[in-house]
């Protein structure tokens, strides 16, 4: 884990960038939808639960949705559709220009979150996606991605390093403070 939270460090400039960026984009109306699948699904749900509560200090909600959260529209989706479309499907319903699609994943390589990551770009929204090892799909079809070099477990707990530095970058860039 040592190695991955060096390597982290190393990158915070990117994840002051994604939560200054979004805070951008979720002041000025857009909003983030957020997707993975079993512990990479947690750390999704945990980042939007931060920007729709609160991550340090009381301040107005921002729109922010899990998108695996609404388990009739996946399970409707998976059933009609196949398990590959249940992300993709809500962000072509959801995503608009100027929304922020975050996708996160171990591998980079789950049919579901590539198709979601289409069906953003297709939707003119941002996509960003924290991965395992690069290179992989996720990481390729993405506007931007945090690939972390370690192991699955290890990689899902930089994810959630990673996304609690990106919540300190957007509550940072609410109170016009950059990281130091």
């Amino acid at each position: 884990m040592r190695d991955a939270l060096d390597w982290l460090c190393a990158q915070s400039s990117v994840l002051d960038s994604w939560g200054h960026r979004l805070a951008r984009k979720l002041t000025a109306g857009g909003r983030l939808l957020a997707a993975g699948n079993g512990g990479s699904a947690a750390e999704a749900q945990h980042l939007t639960a931060e920007l729709v509560g609160r991550f340090d200090g009381d301040r107005r909600p921002f729109s922010a949705i899990a998108l695996h959260g609404d388990t009739s529209a996946m399970t409707a989706i998976g059933n009609d559709y196949g398990y590959d479309e249940v992300f993709a499907r809500q962000v072509t319903a959801h995503a608009r220009p100027g929304d922020i699609v975050m996708l996160l994943s171990t591998s980079g390589r789950s049919p579901n979150l590539l198709k979601a990551a289409t069906a953003a770009r297709r939707a003119g929204a941002t996509c960003w996606a924290m991965t395992g090892r690069a290179p992989n799909p996720l990481s390729s079809t993405v506007d931007e991605a945090l690939c972390v070099p370690a192991e699955p477990a290890t990689v899902q707990e930089a994810h959630l390093v990673a996304v609690h530095v990106v919540c300190g970058a957007f509550e940072n860039a609410l109170l016009g403070r950059r990281a130091s």
